[in-house]
């Protein structure tokens, strides 16, 4: 099967079917910009810029993709509109390549590291606490004995909502309850985690404060306690970010990787949403991975992200 060998059947249907809204979108609009002609032309090429910027996949990076086209257009000299879904997927499987998007993973490769501690930081509403628990699932289905801490102090319901999660999966939440300091929660449950031999330990933090300021200031005093029990933590910063919100989601992630050193990305709800372009733009622009995504609501829903099944699914 080859490098798509860890990739299940029922997988690569669920990543199909989560691709659905955005690949139509796509498409039709290809198709209606191609009816006529017989060659891809500069003004076609004007079209498909259009169509890439209003899919979400975000102006630097189309224009990245453009250029590509056009290049390719003036070395071959002549390309049929057949082969354009050919060269937009071999272009863009290369922008995610060159951007960090090229290493294959699965869940029990943690890098050498125990515990390998995971802070996930992302605005409310984007999936953030059900993404801890998504992947406290793909964890365990793989043997790891996982620990989440339940540091976004500021919403009653976040805590609330992570023990649920904790009580579904079968894993230890620590947690201080509302209103108490997010660094104390991430320092004990590191050290209840590096004290109960945990493989992972996932801490949940605040999805907003009062400003920019205070969300840098906290999440730095986070990372820095941590550090103090496990002295190389955080080893993974996911920036959880909702696939649907488009645009918005370049905002998030201009904020967050301005207050912290995010070097993961989750992109959630990519069922839902036409805008599944979104994808390509954040990983490109920002040149962090994207390591994982959300393609439908089901527990088992997060999948590790994949360049090469991602086109596929997206181009085929």
């Amino acid at each position: 099967m080859g490098i798509f060998s860890f990739f299940s059947k029922d997988k690569k249907e669920k990543l199909d079917q989560g691709l659905e809204k955005t690949k139509t979108n796509l498409f039709e609009k290809i198709s209606k910009a191609l009816v006529g002609k017989s060659a891809v032309d500069d003004d076609f090429l004007d079209q498909l810029e259009e169509i890439l910027v209003t899919s979400d996949v975000g102006i630097h990076t189309t224009l990245k993709i453009i250029e590509r086209l056009q290049k390719r257009v003036i070395t071959d000299k002549y390309i049929n509109t057949s082969e354009l879904n050919k060269l937009l997927k071999d272009e863009i499987a290369q922008l995610l390549e060159e951007n960090n998007n090229d290493k294959l993973s699965t869940f029990d490769d943690l890098q050498g590291k125990k515990p390998y501690v995971i802070m996930v930081v992302g605005v409310n509403g984007v999936g953030k606490t059900t993404t801890i628990g998504k992947l406290a699932n793909q964890f365990k289905k793989v043997g790891k004995h996982v620990v989440l801490g339940a540091a976004d102090t500021f919403r009653a319901a976040a805590v609330a909502q992570l023990k649920i999660w904790g009580e579904r999966n079968g894993v230890k939440v620590v947690e201080h309850g509302m209103d108490t300091d997010p660094a104390s929660v991430a320092f004990d449950a590191v050290k209840f985690g590096l004290e109960d031999n945990a493989d992972v330990i996932i801490i949940d933090t605040a999805g907003r404060l009062h400003n920019k300021i205070g969300l840098m200031n906290e999440l730095t005093k986070i990372k820095r306690v941590m550090s103090k029990i496990v002295p190389d933590a955080p080893h993974e910063i996911l920036l959880v970010l909702d696939a649907s919100t488009g645009q918005n989601a370049f905002e998030q992630a201009k904020q967050f990787t301005a207050a912290t050193e995010v070097n993961a990305l989750a992109l959630t709800k990519l069922d839902g949403t036409a805008k599944g372009g979104v994808v390509i733009g954040i990983a490109d622009q920002f040149n962090i991975p994207v390591k994982y995504i959300g393609v439908g609501e089901g527990i088992d829903d997060l999948q590790l992200f994949n360049r090469h099944e991602f086109v596929d699914s997206l181009f085929n």
